[in-house]
């Protein structure tokens, strides 16, 4: 299936994520626009992160697998998705070690 998606990613002065967004039948989503800080200046989200929309897509194969279209793509779907979320942990957990996790530093 080839869905039409239309795409805006935005940055900032710097050059750095500055959120943007997707839209496609059904799919709406607004990204993160900035880092969230860290400590007590740490903020509240105000977008979506791929981490989050990788556990939507998730959700809903598994929900095909508990159903009579489970099928052995959407388990191979599923692992590739889980990996993904498993290699953007480690990328966090790697920032979060540096201190740097919450902000544009690299």
């Amino acid at each position: 299936m080839n869905q039409k998606i239309e795409s805006l990613n935005h940055d900032d002065e710097a050059g750095n994520p500055a959120g943007g967004s997707v839209r496609g039948v059904g799919i709406i989503i607004d990204w993160q626009n900035g880092p969230l800080g860290r400590g007590d200046a740490r903020q509240l989200p105000n977008g979506a992160f791929v981490e989050g929309v990788i556990a939507a897509a998730i959700q809903r194969i598994e929900y095909y697998q508990a159903s009579k279209f489970k099928s052995r793509e959407n388990a191979i779907a599923l692992t590739h998705l889980e990996t993904a979320l498993l290699w953007l942990g480690k990328r966090t957990a790697d920032r979060e070690a540096r201190a740097v996790e919450g902000t544009h530093q690299k």
